[in-house]
């Protein structure tokens, strides 16, 4: 989940001070934080001010795949890795399709807003195995099309099986949420994600051989509790879902725990020089695994108070901006404040 809702995304975008809109690289001179004046009003923002944006410079620099579909972006980052970018939608977010010898994996199945399925199909003929990097609504929509999803085993896994209703994602289909408009046959009025079963569980350090092309799991808490990241050691590649994206990176109660994604991204970091690309879950299909250690030092510097943050949201959120990232948060979760994070969500709708 890279925002709230259109209305917290705009909140990053308006306090990144130095940075360049949500997603493109910041410039490298902005201080190691930076705050911008508080807005006492938010609104959607309108679409051209993130749409003339697309595609991101760091998507344009890979290879466009033609795929029968007018919704989904492809692109080819690496032998047998593509990235399906819905960029038309503003959480912006990316799958990815794996592809070995005997088999494929994909990690996310994106909004559910147009199905992923002819997608995948023009793309391999294998057979395919779903993973989640986590269970937020823009990660799981396409999930019920596919007969083998894999998962972790959490009580906030199993919750958000049930799929999110409209009346919690209706903030995501308003106009202003698009580029161009809704994708053809979407519902804008019913939309809600379907509910999905899993078909095997997984954990921390399970492998999944897909031919030629080995793909290890990381359970990575904290953005989440059943939050996960990929490595293929062999190619040098690591999926990070959205413990670390090249955006404002959510970080929110009731599912946050900082103690648990501090440990993450130290564990992520520690293998950032093994790594030669990381593969993030919204705006860039791509991002440089330094950027691994500079969160791990800026949520440290964050929670102990060396930078300050913007509020925003009626004071409800703050909005922490660093040269490449930035990172939302609450002050009550910044305080110690936990909440019950097996219940399911984002789902949306409740703000912290």
């Amino acid at each position: 989940m890279k925002t709230l809702s259109p209305i917290v995304a705009l909140l990053a975008a308006t306090a990144c001070v130095g940075c360049a809109p949500k997603g493109e690289t910041p410039r490298t001179d902005a201080p190691a934080a930076t705050a911008a004046a508080p807005t006492d009003s938010i609104t959607t923002p309108p679409a051209a001010t993130w749409c003339a944006q697309l595609p991101r410079a760091a998507n344009r620099a890979l290879t466009r795949v033609d795929v029968p579909s007018a919704w989904f972006e492809v692109y080819r980052v690496d032998d047998g890795v593509f990235a399906l970018v819905e960029s038309q939608q503003w959480q912006e977010a990316i799958s990815y399709l794996v592809v070995g010898r005997t088999g494929a994996l994909l990690f996310d199945t994106g909004l559910g807003m147009s199905p992923i399925r002819p997608v995948v199909e023009a793309l391999t003929p294998l057979p395919v195995r779903v993973l989640n990097s986590h269970t937020h609504y823009d990660h799981v929509g396409g999930n019920a099309e596919f007969g083998e999803v894999l998962a972790v085993e959490s009580p906030y896994t199993r919750d958000n099986q049930r799929g999110f209703p409209h009346e919690n994602l209706d903030s995501e289909v308003v106009p202003a949420s698009f580029c161009h408009g809704a994708p053809a046959g979407l519902d804008t009025a019913a939309f809600q994600t379907r509910a999905w079963t899993a078909t095997r569980r997984v954990a921390d350090g399970d492998t999944l051989d897909l031919g030629g092309r080995v793909i290890e799991i990381l359970q990575v808490p904290g953005h989440t509790p059943d939050a996960v990241a990929l490595l293929d050691r062999a190619n040098r590649l690591l999926w990070t879902g959205d413990t670390y994206y090249d955006a404002p990176v959510w970080l929110f109660a009731p599912e946050t725990d900082l103690d648990a994604y501090e440990r993450s991204i130290a564990r992520l970091a520690q293998l950032a020089p093994s790594v030669t690309r990381l593969l993030p879950a919204h705006n860039t299909a791509v991002a440089e695994p330094a950027r691994l250690g500079e969160m791990k030092t800026a949520i440290r510097a964050v929670r102990e108070g060396k930078v300050k943050g913007v509020a925003e949201g009626g004071g409800s959120q703050l909005v922490f901006t660093f040269p490449h990232f930035a990172i939302l948060t609450t002050q009550a979760l910044l305080d110690g404040t936990r909440t019950d994070g097996k219940a399911g969500s984002s789902g949306l709708k409740v703000l912290p």
